[in-house]
Parts: structure tokens; C-alpha cells; sequence
């Protein structure tokens, strides 16, 4: 679960673990789907952030989402393995928006 990969890795100044989501393996007709034409994976649940990077003037300017907010990182990030699970580390900056309920 998210909660194990945070006390296993913690993650360095503005850099988040990510958990990306599972394609979808069947419709919601029932059919189900091969690899191929599953589609790629756009989101992923936050579970581990840094600390946060100093700003230009010395002050902490913390990480941009928190703990648990499914998020649209871009493409790439570094593949992390906790425990057989595959995560990702992405900076702040490569975080590209937030998903709101």
C-alpha cells in the first residue's frame, strides 16, 4: 500500500514518489482488453514528497502537492522498485497538474 512505500523511501528536496494507476483490462461493457490496446497510464496517487527546494532567498518553498492527490506527472520519471512494486520519482516541476474531486 501507499503508506508501506513512504516508510521504505523518502524522497529528497522537491522530488514525489508516485504510484501510477492501473490500465483499465476490461470495459464497462465486460470486454476485455489486450496489452495492446489498453491505454497509457495519465495518472498516478502521490505517496511520498521532499521536503522541498530553497527558494532565492533562502526560505523553503515546499512541495507543490501533498500525500495522497492523484496527479497528471508528465512523461518519464525515474522508476523506483519498493518491495516488487514499481513507483516513480518525478521533481515538482514535472508534476503537471492535480486532480480535484
Amino acid at each position: 500500500m501507499a503508506g508501506q512505500a513512504f516508510r521504505k523511501f523518502l524522497p529528497l528536496l522537491d522530488r514525489g514518489l508516485v504510484e501510477r494507476s492501473e490500465a483499465e483490462a476490461v470495459t464497462k461493457g465486460g470486454i476485455m482488453l489486450p496489452e495492446k490496446s489498453q491505454g497509457k497510464i495519465l495518472h498516478a496517487m502521490v505517496v511520498a514528497v521532499g521536503s522541498g527546494i530553497k527558494g532565492k532567498s533562502g526560505e523553503i518553498q515546499p512541495f507543490g502537492v501533498k500525500v495522497g492527490d492523484k496527479v497528471l506527472p508528465e512523461y518519464g520519471g525515474t522508476k523506483v522498485v519498493i518491495e516488487d512494486k514499481d513507483y516513480f520519482l518525478f521533481r515538482d516541476s514535472d508534476i503537471l497538474g492535480k486532480y480535484v474531486d
